[in-house]
């Protein structure tokens, strides 16, 4: 396994939200600021997306150069393709945006990267990013499954827009997203403003930042005032807790050393059987015999796993899963994982 090569890939950002949520202010942020670096931006639908055209030089050609030094290419034909044709282009960029449409689930995108031998030699997926309206999610969620795909999906979300809504109301949208997913990191944010750091670059899908399963407000009282730089809220005791009907993260641990044997044709049964349904899942475990962790995470069907590292002495040797997904079959996952204990 040799792991540096992954360091020569490019990431690539796969951004997702309805239509109306902010998208296109977050992607024309990214392509107009001054930080000197080359994005490609592959997007689904050129006419609806509006990306300010003063950046847009020589439109004839199916990929745009922007005079910040971005790209722009228009889907006409499937991702693969496209991908393939931006690793040909001279030149090289620092990572690739993959805007869906507002209708589309992102998880065939993000199997892409996980599927196709090609792509996934030289690109990696570094994130999926939804921006979310603060003002119409709660109605999108009611009437629109891929809102709620797209909110369960992904690794940050961008509550946009707040300036619309009340302190209430804002509380209202967080808790519902953590009710579908308590995972992603969560911002709220007014014209898609944020410092492109949290939005690019952040890793959620290498093995090594997998850790990232484990957020903080899992453990404490439930109170996250993590993500809010003005704590607005703490007075009023933290957030309501949703349960989602649909969608429910499950998570599973244990201390006790897990047979392989039995832990592997599990799992992929497990996801062979309910793959539909499971949005994502991710894990860190502890073999029976073994001095390495595994790590793994999947994406419907497909999982990807290795050795990530000896485990360090003191620690922990415990095995924790996610599972987040619709309609799962929460206790008899939780039954067959404790039978797979060596």
């Amino acid at each position: 396994m040799s792991a540096p090569l992954s360091s020569d890939k490019i990431p690539v950002t796969v951004l997702t939200g309805y239509l109306g949520a902010g998208k296109t202010t977050l992607l024309n942020r990214i392509l107009s600021e001054p930080h000197g670096k080359k994005y490609a931006v592959i997007v689904n639908e050129f006419g609806e997306i509006g990306i300010d055209n003063d950046l847009v030089i020589g439109a004839d050609e199916e990929v745009f150069e922007m005079n910040n030094g971005c790209i722009c290419c228009t889907v006409r034909g499937d991702l693969v393709r496209i991908l393939d044709g931006l690793m040909r282009r001279k030149g090289r960029f620092d990572a690739i945006i993959v805007e869906t449409t507002g209708l589309a689930d992102p998880a065939p995108v993000a199997q892409t990267f996980f599927v196709d031998e090609n792509v996934g030699r030289r690109t990696k997926l570094d994130a999926v990013v939804t921006v979310a309206d603060a003002k119409w999610l709660n109605d999108r969620l009611k009437d629109a499954p891929e809102a709620k795909n797209q909110i369960a999906f992904a690794d940050v979300i961008l509550i946009n827009k707040t300036d619309l809504v009340s302190a209430e109301e804002l509380d209202e949208v967080e808790a519902r997203i953590r009710g579908i997913n308590p995972y992603a990191k969560v911002h709220k944010t007014e014209r898609a403003q944020i410092p492109l750091g949290e939005v690019l670059g952040r890793n959620a899908f290498d093995l090594d930042r997998i850790l990232d399963i484990e957020p903080e407000f899992l453990e404490g009282d439930g109170h996250n005032h993590h993500h809010d730089h003005d704590h607005d809220h703490d007075h009023r005791g933290g957030l309501k807790h949703y349960h989602d009907e649909e969608m429910q993260s499950v998570s599973l641990r244990t201390d006790k050393p897990l047979d392989p044997d039995k832990f592997f044709p599990w799992v992929q049964e497990l996801v062979q059987k309910e793959g539909p349904n499971i949005l994502r899942c991710k894990g860190i475990l502890a073999f029976k015999d073994d001095d390495e962790r595994f790590v793994f995470q999947g994406v419907h069907m497909i999982l990807d796993g290795d050795h990530q590292r000896p485990w360090n002495k003191g620690e922990k040797r415990d095995s924790r899963i996610i599972f987040i997904g619709r309609n799962l079959p929460e206790e008899k996952i939780r039954q067959e994982f404790e039978s797979c204990v060596a």
